[in-house]
């Protein structure tokens, strides 16, 4: 049986991508999840604690990752949940770890762009630059332009956030 967990939180370190000998692309980062309460006699919110995770992905959703989160960024995460047992000279421990399934920016606290990358089957396992976002000055090829191979119409979408509140 797996556990599966959904997280909020702020990635906490820039975010680390590498290729395995064998080819498989994989990013992680530490995610930031705070626990919050509402504190009726002082009517606000109260940080009481902090919980850490280790987010791992993989393949296509890594390379996505790479090219799409930076620390700092507030985010979804979806996935498997590990725990695993640690133990060295002085300490012990235990590590929390999310094999992530899905994993997008969390719109309670900004706005987005998605740009849809390759398919899996053109997918090769090749590096973050072809999914890197072209920049804003760039003369990308209108959706609707006929000479624009492999692009539709209805493959962009567009995602806006209604109340951006600050960090």
């Amino acid at each position: 049986m797996t556990d599966t967990i959904t997280l909020t939180g702020l990635v906490a370190t820039e975010p680390k991508h590498l290729t395995t000998a064998e080819g498989l692309p994989i990013t992680s980062f530490r995610l930031a999840s705070s626990l919050r309460r509402f504190d009726r006699k002082t009517q606000t919110w109260v940080e009481v604690g902090t919980n850490w995770y280790t987010v791992s992905s993989f393949r296509r959703l890594a390379m996505s990752a790479a090219a799409s989160v930076a620390k700092g960024d507030r985010v979804i995460v979806t996935g498997r949940l590990r725990l695993r047992e640690w133990q060295n000279a002085d300490k012990a421990g235990m590590s929390i770890e999310v094999d992530a399934d899905v994993l997008g920016h969390d719109l309670n606290w900004g706005a987005a762009k998605y740009m849809r990358t390759m398919s899996g089957s053109e997918f090769s396992g090749g590096s973050a630059e072809a999914f890197a976002v072209p920049p804003e000055d760039d003369t990308a090829p209108d959706l609707e332009d006929e000479q624009a191979p492999g692009v539709h119409a209805d493959d962009a979408v567009s995602i806006e956030a209604v109340d951006a509140r600050p960090f």
